[in-house]
C-alpha cells in the first residue's frame, strides 16, 4: 500500500511538471534534459503554482490541507506560489454511513438507532478527517454528530512519511532548502493534524469558546453534549443559520450586512485581545449567520492562543511603533532577541520605515492586511526571524476576516472597528489597569514566596548555585528569543493599525 501510494505520488509528480521545483539546483540539473526527453508528452503551459495547486488537488484531502497551511507560509514561498495555493478548497466526498454507524458502534458499543432517536445518512457536510450528520438524541434534542473518517489515522501515517521523505529532498536539492526549513513545517503540519484527529479536542476548544462568549450578543457557540463525546465521534448542539457566503439570502431575510461585517471584526479582535483564545480556521464554510444577525462559529479543530508573555512582547515595543520612531524599535526588537543580535540596527530600521511609512500616508479603508503583511514576511526572510505558528495563525485569521469583511461590505474600515479592543488591550497592557492586573494574578505567589526569602538566598549563596541559575537563565532567554523574534512581525503590524488611529483622530 506504501509503495502504491509512493508511486502514485511520483507520476502526479511527473505529470504536473513539479521537477521544475528540484532540477533547477546546478547538482542536479544535467538530469532537466533527460526528463524532458522522458516524459514529453507533459503540458506545462500552466503556470507552477497553478500545476502545484492541481497536483495537490489530485493526490487528496491530506495533500490539500498541506498546501493550505503552506499558503499561510509566505515567509518561506514565493508569491506566486503562496497566492495560487490559497485557493485550495477542502471539499471532500462523504464516505458511507455504514461506515459512520461503524464508528459509532465502536465508539458507543451500541448500534447508532439504539444511542440516538433519529440518525440521518445522508451527512450534511464532509471534510478531510471527518463529516457531520444530523441527528436527535433520545431527549428530543437536535444535534449534529461529528464522525470521523474510517482508517483515516493510517492514510495520514502513510502520507506524512512521504512529505518527510519530500521535505528532506527539498532541503538537499532546492538552492534555498536549508534555509526554508521543510521538515520543521511539515512537523507543524502533523501536529496539526493531531489536534484535528482527537474530536474531544476539539469538543474542548467548542466548550471553551462558548464559555467565552456565554453572554455575547454577537456570536453563537453550540454547546458541546460530552456524555457522547470520544476521540472518534462528537456531539453537538445543532445549530440553524445561513451560510455567511449567501449575501443575498441574508438580505433577503433582512439582515443588516454592513452591521454583520463590523459584528465579525469585534468578534475576532474580542477572542484575540480579551482571551489569547481564537478560532484560527474563520473560512466562509464554518461560519452561518441566524436570522437576527447573530454568527454561528463552527468546526473548532484549528484554535490559536496567545499567552501572557505574547502579549507583553507586543505591548513593550508598542509604543516605539506609536510614535513612529523607527530608531528605537530596531533597537527594541535587537535587545529583545526578537532579530538576530548581530542585525545592524539601521538596517533593520530602514527596512521597518520601508513598510511602515507608505501604508501611514494612504487612506485607512484602502490600506490591505495582506499587502503589510507581504512585505513584514519579506523582513523577516531578510533578517532571519523565526516563525512562530500561533502567530502564523493569528495573521491568516486576521487576513481571512478582513477578506471576509469586506466581501460582505466592500467599504468596511477594518481600523476604525478595530479600535475600541485594540485601545482596550493598550490600556490593559501598559496603563494602570495592567499592572493591577498582574499585581492580583502575582499576589499569592508573592505572599507564599517572600517570607521564605531569606532561607532561600542563604541556601543559594551556601550551595553556590548562582552559576547554575545564569546557566539555566541564559539557556531559557535563548529559547524566548527564537520565539519572540517573529512577535516583532505581529508589533509591526499593530503598530501600523494604531498610528493609523491616531492620525484618524
Amino acid at each position: 500500500m506504501f509503495l502504491l501510494r509512493l508511486l502514485r505520488i511520483f507520476m502526479t509528480a511527473v505529470r504536473y511538471g513539479l521537477d521544475d521545483f528540484f532540477l533547477g539546483h546546478e547538482r542536479v540539473k544535467f538530469l532537466r534534459v533527460t526528463v524532458e526527453t522522458l516524459f514529453f508528452w507533459r503540458d506545462l503551459s500552466k503556470p507552477r503554482g497553478e500545476r502545484l495547486r492541481l497536483a495537490l488537488e489530485s493526490l487528496g484531502p491530506i495533500f490539500v490541507k498541506f498546501g493550505q497551511m503552506l499558503s499561510t507560509r509566505r515567509d518561506m514561498i514565493p508569491p506566486d506560489i503562496a497566492d495560487e495555493l490559497a485557493k485550495l478548497q477542502d471539499r471532500v466526498p462523504p464516505f458511507p454511513s455504514a461506515q459512520a454507524k461503524a464508528v459509532i458502534k465502536a465508539a458507543y458499543g451500541r448500534e447508532a438507532n439504539e444511542v440516538f432517536a433519529e440518525f440521518e445518512d445522508v451527512p450534511v457536510a464532509s471534510a478531510s478527517v471527518a463529516q457531520v450528520h444530523r441527528a436527535r438524541l433520545k431527549s428530543g434534542e437536535k444535534v449534529a454528530v461529528k464522525v470521523l473518517r474510517p482508517g483515516i489515522q493510517t492514510v495520514i501515517g502513510h502520507d506524512l512519511q512521504i512529505l518527510y521523505a519530500i521535505a528532506g529532498l527539498i532541503e538537499k536539492l532546492w538552492f534555498d532548502g536549508k534555509r526554508l526549513k521543510p521538515r520543521e513545517v511539515v512537523t507543524e503540519f502533523s501536529k496539526h493534524l493531531d489536534d484535528e484527529l482527537d474530536l474531544v479536542r476539539e469538543a474542548s476548544n467548542c466548550s471553551q469558546l462558548r464559555r467565552n462568549f456565554r453572554d455575547s450578543a454577537l456570536l453563537a457557540v453550540p454547546e458541546v453534549h460530552w456524555d457522547y463525546c470520544t476521540p472518534e465521534v462528537m456531539v453537538m448542539t445543532w445549530m440553524d443559520g445561513i451560510p455567511i457566503s449567501q449575501a443575498d439570502e441574508l438580505r433577503r431575510r433582512g439582515v443588516d450586512i454592513k452591521k454583520l461585517a463590523k459584528a465579525g471584526v469585534e468578534i475576532f479582535f474580542t477572542q484575540v485581545f480579551r482571551d489569547g483564545f481564537f478560532h484560527a480556521d474563520m473560512h466562509p464554510g464554518n461560519i452561518l449567520v441566524q436570522d437576527d444577525g447573530k454568527y454561528v462559529a463552527l468546526d473548532f479543530g484549528i484554535m490559536g492562543t496567545l499567552n501572557e508573555p505574547d502579549k507583553n512582547y507586543l505591548a513593550r515595543n508598542f509604543l516605539a511603533f506609536f510614535n513612529r520612531d523607527y530608531q528605537k524599535a530596531a533597537l527594541a526588537h535587537i535587545e529583545s532577541g526578537w532579530v538576530p543580535p548581530d542585525t545592524p540596527p539601521q538596517d533593520f530600521e530602514a527596512a521597518i520605515r520601508a513598510v511602515c511609512e507608505p501604508v501611514f500616508d494612504r487612506p485607512i479603508k484602502d490600506i490591505a492586511i495582506g499587502k503589510v503583511l507581504l512585505r513584514l514576511f519579506q523582513i523577516s526572510r531578510r533578517f532571519g526571524m523565526e516563525i512562530q505558528p500561533q502567530l502564523v495563525m493569528l495573521q491568516k485569521t486576521l487576513i481571512n476576516i478582513e477578506g471576509l469583511g469586506r466581501d460582505l461590505d466592500p467599504d468596511l474600515d477594518l481600523w476604525a472597528t478595530a479600535k475600541p479592543f485594540l485601545e482596550r488591550w493598550m490600556s490593559e497592557q501598559m496603563g494602570w489597569r495592567g499592572w493591577v492586573r498582574v499585581f492580583k494574578e502575582e499576589a499569592p505567589f508573592i505572599g507564599t514566596v517572600l517570607p521564605q526569602l531569606p532561607r532561600l538566598v542563604h541556601r543559594a549563596l551556601r550551595d553556590d548555585r548562582m552559576a547554575q541559575l545564569e546557566s539555566g537563565l541564559a539557556e531559557m532567554l535563548a529559547q524566548q528569543r527564537a520565539r519572540n523574534r517573529w512577535l516583532g512581525v505581529i508589533a509591526i503590524l499593530l503598530a501600523v493599525l494604531m498610528v493609523m488611529f491616531w492620525l484618524r483622530v
